[in-house]
């Protein structure tokens, strides 16, 4: 990519698509807990400050976020590349979007409960254990992009509803859309051990919150940059270093340069990766100036 086509891809820039997703995570979290909650009486409060002080009989369950961290398992290039995102402008043509590679975060939260007698708290950790622990996904909806002019749109370039999605395979039968090649965003929970007790208890009392029970849990998330949006595609340019028709004695080279009679021209190999789209190559620098 020539430094003119970078300033121009960069121009038309849009907004970070997944801007929202840490905190959609957290507001997933509460969710889930309050709708399944099951254990009769008044629902348990949910409080994200630790020095939250409750009242005489009230039950209240702490989630907060105390760390994130990039997952360094799963680190992507900082390179751009096609954005895996299709929206037709016509039958004809296609508008092609690029993009950085997401950012794969882990998020730690500490949960913490407390309740008047020793008891009713631990009864109250043991649910959030077995409710958490059916937790696969806090968020599974069609994974969301957002335009340079502000169109929120899934994968398949279709107005963003997380609505129509029911996270399972079409049926024949069905008169809604298939959505074959849609791409998914799906958050993870797991149980972890990140925090010692000794550093919890310095947590807390940086808070200067009481010590209480507590659990670790690690959410994974996938944070989306802004997409580029490209008018004319890339160019290769590359050099032409011999003929590709085989000699007239049928005679041939190795890879490393050493001729070698009477074997075939390798064959055309096909790039790796998704279907090139406004894809051209300059075979040597004359064509160039002819195109």
């Amino acid at each position: 990519m020539t430094p003119a086509e970078r300033a121009e891809l960069l121009a038309a820039a849009g907004p970070a698509s997944g801007r929202s997703i840490i905190g959609e995570t957290t507001e997933a979290m509460h969710k889930f807990l309050v709708d399944g909650y099951n254990l009769g009486g008044q629902p348990p409060r949910l409080e994200e400050d630790l020095k939250f002080v409750p009242k005489d009989r009230e039950e209240v369950v702490y989630i907060y976020m105390y760390r994130l961290a990039q997952n360094a398992s799963l680190l992507n290039s900082k390179r751009h590349r096609q954005a895996p995102v299709f929206v037709k402008a016509d039958a004809s043509e296609g508008e092609v979007y690029f993009h950085r590679p997401p950012l794969l975060l882990d998020l730690f939260y500490l949960v913490a409960v407390h309740s008047k007698f020793r008891s009713d708290a631990e009864r109250l950790m043991g649910w959030l254990l077995v409710r958490l622990n059916e937790a696969t996904h806090l968020i599974h909806r069609p994974r969301r992009f957002v335009l340079p002019d502000g169109r929120e749109v899934d994968s398949l370039g279709r107005t963003y509803d997380p609505a129509c999605f029911t996270g399972q395979a079409p049926n024949e039968d069905d008169d809604a859309p298939a959505d074959d090649g849609l791409l998914v965003e799906k958050v993870s929970l797991a149980l972890t051990d990140d925090l010692t007790v000794g550093d919890a208890i310095n947590l807390f009392t940086l808070h200067e919150a009481p010590y209480r029970p507590f659990l670790t849990y690690r959410a994974r998330v996938a944070l989306d940059g802004p997409l580029y949006k490209s008018a004319g595609g890339s160019t290769v340019r590359m050099g032409r270093l011999s003929s590709t028709s085989p000699p007239a004695d049928g005679g041939g080279s190795s890879r490393n340069g050493r001729i070698r009679p009477g074997a075939p021209p390798p064959k055309p190999r096909t790039p790796p990766g998704p279907t090139a789209h406004f894809f051209r190559k300059n075979a040597d620098s004359d064509q160039d100036s002819e195109d």
